[in-house]
């Protein structure tokens, strides 16, 4: 294995919108691949045709080009040597694997009918049996190549009866995984059952074509969920069966993300429930119309997804959180990989998107927030984004909350806060009335002058800053919270601001 060029994958079904789980497992692989000098490869299994979802293909691609995790090669990142990278394209190469274990005898043609195979099952739960699926304990009562004559098989064969090619596990056999995270993992066989392997409408399973891929591929780690952990020696027994044993890929299996609270598997369940997406960009189902949210739509940016997602079940082994995906790949390694579960922390998600937000250039918020602000407000100008951005950045935990939270930079309040006017007290109209000449005097319309200008204005007017402050940031925004008062009359400019000053004094006459 150390003479071996270091080769991972990241291979997706394309049957929904992609987990931020899936997202992690990506991003794990393509870190441990750069960080050791390998490749990264995309890779669609898709041999589940009937869960195939129209578009979750495009929707992986265009999620890892978001979040920057851009795979050496693979589907939508240009081929290489063992393209093509969809298994449906790849299907003419596994039936000789398949029929390889017919003739080893590993594996053998099964003809039962989905009835039979209910029954079997209903007889098998019945009894408790500890494998309630066809394998060891069963397999000779039913209609197989194991228990037909060879001309009957051959006869079933060439009429085109529906068959399968399952592996034939052998009983009461210890098969060791070693886990890159989790050490040597032990399974006995006799809790294993005889998996299909292959379908006579020419389509591996799952299981087959991965070994067969990872193969062919040359992948040298396959580093996957937890939920894989339970396969693991059916393929180990896959490699060892097809005289692959010493090609072997090491494995990791990665531990689970976790509910915030820590009780079960994060699902769409809980983020609708909770508030946050689980998957990277929206996705809409095209069957139901349903629409799932995205992190991108949320208002998150790419880096501070990386960033939560590193975290989630990984830790450097120091006091260090904000790391940018080169430096990622310069501290990652499986050893810091945990092997419990991770949970899902959404104020800390939010903190780490708040740090990005505020670092990141007004220019780069500013295209970003365009087509939000065009779309509510019809404002275009790039320039006056990039100002509302340098004083609103700091203040939002969402990109998009630039806009939405802050309707009153893009148009004149609609209407004031009851609360804020009822502790504005009584106004001193007589006085007010004559703000917003003062505010025409001022030249240099610059925050410090404004400044100087309102002070002047009250002590000319016998009013107290603070009212005159309370006063001039209702004007402006319709409620007391916001940026400091001068910053926004600079930004929203001279003639907006008198208008709404004196659109406010209206209120009071």
């Amino acid at each position: 294995m150390s003479d071996r060029k270091i080769r991972v994958r990241f291979a997706p079904s394309p049957t929904g919108p992609l987990h931020i789980g899936g997202v992690r497992t990506a991003l794990y692989n393509y870190l441990f691949a750069k960080k050791l000098g390998g490749d990264f490869i995309l890779r669609i299994e898709d041999t589940d045709q009937g869960r195939y979802v129209e578009g979750a293909e495009d929707y992986i691609i265009q999620s890892l080009k978001w979040v920057g995790i851009e795979p050496n090669e693979g589907l939508g990142f240009g081929d290489g040597p063992h393209a093509p990278y969809r298994q449906s394209e790849r299907k003419d190469t596994y039936r000789q694997y398949a029929e390889q274990l017919v003739k080893s005898g590993h594996a053998y043609y099964a003809f039962d009918t989905s009835e039979e195979l209910e029954t079997l099952r209903k007889k098998l739960e019945t009894a408790k049996a500890p494998v309630t699926a066809y394998g060891s304990a069963v397999r000779m009562e039913m209609k197989n190549s194991l228990t037909l004559s060879a001309d009957e098989v051959a006869a079933k064969l060439n009429s085109g009866e529906q068959y399968v090619i399952r592996i034939r596990i052998s009983e009461n056999e210890e098969v060791k995984v070693q886990d890159l995270i989790r050490g040597e993992v032990v399974f006995n066989t006799s809790l294993m059952d005889d998996k299909v392997l292959f379908k006579s409408d020419g389509m591996p399973t799952y299981h087959l074509a991965n070994v067969a891929d990872d193969y062919a591929m040359q992948i040298t780690h396959v580093i996957r969920g937890e939920e894989w952990l339970s396969s693991a020696p059916l393929h180990v027994l896959l490699y060892r069966y097809l005289g692959w044993e010493d090609k072997m890929p090491q494995f990791a299996h990665l531990p689970l993300l976790l509910k915030p609270d820590g009780n079960g598997k994060l699902s769409k369940r809980d983020g609708d429930k909770l508030g946050f997406p689980v998957f990277p960009l929206e996705f809409k189902d095209p069957k139901t119309g349903e629409i799932s949210s995205g992190y991108r739509e949320k208002g998150y940016l790419p880096e501070a997804v990386i960033n939560i997602i590193a975290f989630l079940g990984w830790n450097p082994g120091t006091e260090q959180e904000i790391y940018s995906l080169e430096e990622l790949v310069q501290a990652f390694s499986m050893e810091h990989v945990h092997k419990a579960g991770a949970k899902f922390n959404f104020e800390k998600a939010k903190w780490f998107n708040e740090h990005y937000i505020k670092t990141a250039s007004d220019e780069r918020l500013a295209n970003h927030i365009l087509p939000l602000a065009k779309e509510k407000f019809g404002v275009t100008d790039l320039e006056f984004l990039k100002k509302v951005c340098a004083l609103l950045k700091d203040r939002v935990s969402f990109v998009n909350d630039i806009v939405l939270a802050n309707a009153f930079v893009f148009a004149s309040p609609a209407n004031f806060s009851p609360d804020a006017v009822k502790k504005l007290g009584v106004v001193n109209v007589a006085a007010l009335s004559e703000l917003a000449d003062s505010i025409h005097s001022v030249s240099d319309f610059s925050a410090t002058n404004i400044e100087n200008s309102l002070k002047e204005f009250a002590e000319t007017q016998q009013l107290k800053l603070g009212d005159l402050m309370k006063f001039t940031r209702l004007s402006i925004v319709g409620d007391l919270s916001g940026p400091g008062v001068p910053d926004l009359m600079v930004l929203l400019g001279k003639e907006e601001t008198i208008k709404r000053v004196n659109q406010f004094l209206q209120t009071f006459k």
